[in-house]
């Protein structure tokens, strides 16, 4: 985990301007660069990928049901 957000605040961790990516950073949360739009996720994460597949499985289920 990072000891303060200076890291999250550079530019190099943001793809896209919108995608976190930091190995060095272990939280899987982290505030969006613009914090009172909420959180996003660290793709560098692995457990990030499991959270999106999740959404799109439980919405494709949602769906077919209807």
């Amino acid at each position: 985990m990072i000891k303060d957000d200076s890291e999250q605040k550079s530019k190099a961790n943001w793809k896209l301007g919108i995608f976190y990516f930091n190995k060095n950073d272990s939280r899987l949360f982290v505030p969006k660069r613009i914090k009172i739009l909420g959180w996003t996720l660290n793709f560098a994460n692995p457990l990030s990928y499991l959270i999106i597949i999740l959404i799109i499985v439980f919405s494709m289920i949602i769906n077919s049901k209807s």
